[in-house]
């Protein structure tokens, strides 16, 4: 899996480059360059990514939000005091600093760095959280900017949408290409694992990628991005009509029958709770 072993150093991809930069306790703040100008998707916290802009020579070009929690949004005042940029985010959530709101199905453009965003609508983790998809090109393979709604093996907690919701929102994540290379919010791989093999222990690829994610956080690498196609392989979320994951959520339900919709809001529920 070249996407995880390139994802601690710049990932150059076509003419743009994606990098996580790390902020907080495991947040990764995601830059797109093409080595004089630069995107920031989510900055929580302004400092690292003026660290990283200033140690590259960038110059920041527009900011991308995806919902509106202070660890997405915290640094964004700071940033425009730097830079006079537009900033994109999602048109049903109440975001003081964004003055580019958008729904799904929109698209973002921007001149420079030269790409074109796909906006999509992610209810789930928060009522109006949206994500972005890059399409392949300039940029290489295909990338997702979903900040909350999925992560590697693992999706974000229900804080104002429904399971319904965050399961429809899932699945058109996983409509997407397989190759498409997922930059999540969050470095959440190895404890979401853990819950991912409660649900699905005879997962072959799972279990792979536990070895593989556990040397790389021991090497004090990225896990991400990872790729749809592995979280089609080995995160429950994704696999809701899976026989494993059903019985394994029946058996946590102690009902002999789930709808698919139930399926999900049981193993969302059960990883609430797992320690």
């Amino acid at each position: 899996m070249d996407a995880h072993a390139d994802a601690a150093s710049k990932q150059s991809t076509g003419t743009l480059t994606v990098f996580p930069v790390p902020a907080f306790q495991d947040n990764y703040l995601w830059v797109i360059d093409n080595g004089e100008d630069a995107v920031v998707v989510d900055p929580g916290d302004a400092a690292p990514v003026l660290a990283y802009l200033e140690a590259r020579h960038l110059t920041l070009r527009a900011i991308l939000i995806t919902h509106k929690h202070a660890d997405h949004i915290g640094g964004v005042d700071t940033l425009l005091a730097h830079f006079n940029v537009p900033v994109h985010g999602p048109a049903h959530e109440a975001i003081a600093c964004v003055d580019h709101p958008h729904n799904g199905g929109e698209t973002v453009h921007i001149a420079a760095p030269a790409m074109t965003l796909e906006v999509i609508d992610v209810p789930g983790h928060t009522s109006g959280h949206i994500a972005y998809f890059l399409g392949a090109g300039a940029a290489g393979a295909p990338h997702l900017f979903c900040g909350d709604t999925l992560f590697s093996c693992g999706c974000g907690r229900l804080f104002e949408g429904t399971p319904a919701q965050m399961l429809a929102s899932l699945d058109s994540l996983a409509a997407l290409p397989p190759a498409t290379l997922v930059h999540c919010a969050h470095e959440y791989t190895l404890s979401n694992i853990r819950f991912a093999l409660a649900v699905d222990p005879n997962n072959a690829a799972l279990a792979a990628w536990q070895q593989e994610a556990t040397a790389l956080r021991a090497a004090g690498r990225p896990t991400l991005p990872t790729t749809l196609a592995q979280e089609r392989a080995t995160n429950p979320f994704l696999r809701s009509d899976a026989p494993a994951v059903i019985a394994a959520a029946q058996a946590h339900a102690e009902r002999p029958s789930l709808s698919r919709e139930a399926v999900f809001a049981t193993i969302r529920g059960w990883k609430d709770t797992f320690r």
